[in-house]
């Protein structure tokens, strides 16, 4: 259910109502008493910024996008599988010995 907002003419009180949208206005005031409640229009909660925030945002991927991000991720895999292999090969290769001494 919408939050409407009212503020009286009498007394400038202002008041915030959860109210069905078929039900009729307030008229009047919780504070004061006078038939002087009109609806004030207020900004939404929320903000919808940027040109295409569905599409860009929003959207579920298509088929073709899916198959893209997947093959991405599996060659991501693929590139740090192979780093994680070679830094361990790296670490259990003993060090060179230093240049062999000639007589």
């Amino acid at each position: 259910m919408p939050i409407y907002e009212y503020r009286c003419d009498a007394c400038g009180n202002l008041q915030e109502v959860i109210q069905k949208m078929s039900d009729a206005p307030l008229k009047v005031c919780a504070k004061c008493g006078e038939e002087a409640l009109g609806r004030v229009m207020s900004r939404t909660s929320f903000v919808l910024k940027g040109s295409g925030w569905y599409a860009t945002d929003y959207k579920p991927p298509s088929k073709e996008q899916k198959s893209e991000m997947s093959a991405a991720n599996m060659a991501a895999g693929k590139a740090a599988s192979e780093a994680s292999a070679a830094a361990e090969s790296a670490a259990s290769t003993p060090a060179p010995a230093g240049p062999a001494k000639s007589d």
